[in-house]
C-alpha cells in the first residue's frame, strides 16, 4: 500500500508545480488577431434576452401550428418510413415462403424416399410392383 501513497503524492506534486508555473497562465491560444475582442462574444451567441426567449417560445408552442413546409416534410418522413417497414415485411414474408416451400419440397422427398424403402422391403416377388399391379379401369 505504500507504493500507492508514493504514487499519489508524486501526482499532486506535479500538479501543484503546474498549477503554480506561469507558463500556465500564458498557455490560452490568442485569438486570431492577438487581442481579445469582445469577453461576451461566445455567451452572446448562446443566450438571448428574455424577450426573445419569451417571444422565440409563445411563437413555437406546444399547441402552435405548423407551417406547410414542416407539416409536408414530416408527411413525407412518415411515407418514406412506411415504405421501408413494408419493403421490410415483404422481404421477410419472401424469405418465410421460400423457406417453408424448401422445407415441404424436402419433406416430400424424405416420404418419398421411406416410401420407396418400405416398398421394397414389402415386395415378395410374386407380383409385380405396385404402381403396375393396377386394376384397368
Amino acid at each position: 500500500m505504500s507504493w500507492t501513497y508514493a504514487t499519489l503524492l508524486a501526482l499532486l506534486t506535479v500538479l501543484l508545480a503546474l498549477s503554480l508555473s506561469p507558463e500556465a497562465k500564458s498557455a490560452a491560444v490568442p485569438s486570431s488577431t492577438g487581442r481579445v475582442k469582445d469577453p461576451q462574444g461566445p455567451q452572446k451567441r448562446i443566450f438571448m434576452k428574455e424577450a426573445d426567449a419569451l417571444n422565440f417560445f409563445r411563437r413555437r408552442s406546444r399547441r402552435a401550428t405548423k407551417s406547410q413546409d414542416e407539416i409536408n416534410a414530416e408527411q413525407k418522413q412518415v411515407l418514406a418510413a412506411d415504405e421501408r417497414r413494408r419493403e421490410f415485411h415483404e422481404e421477410k414474408r419472401n424469405e418465410f415462403e421460400s423457406y417453408a416451400e424448401e422445407e415441404n419440397d424436402e419433406q416430400d422427398e424424405r416420404t418419398r424416399k421411406s416410401t420407396e424403402q418400405w416398398r421394397e422391403f414389402h415386395y415378395d416377388g410374386m407380383h409385380p410392383p405396385q404402381e403396375y399391379n393396377r386394376h384397368a379401369i
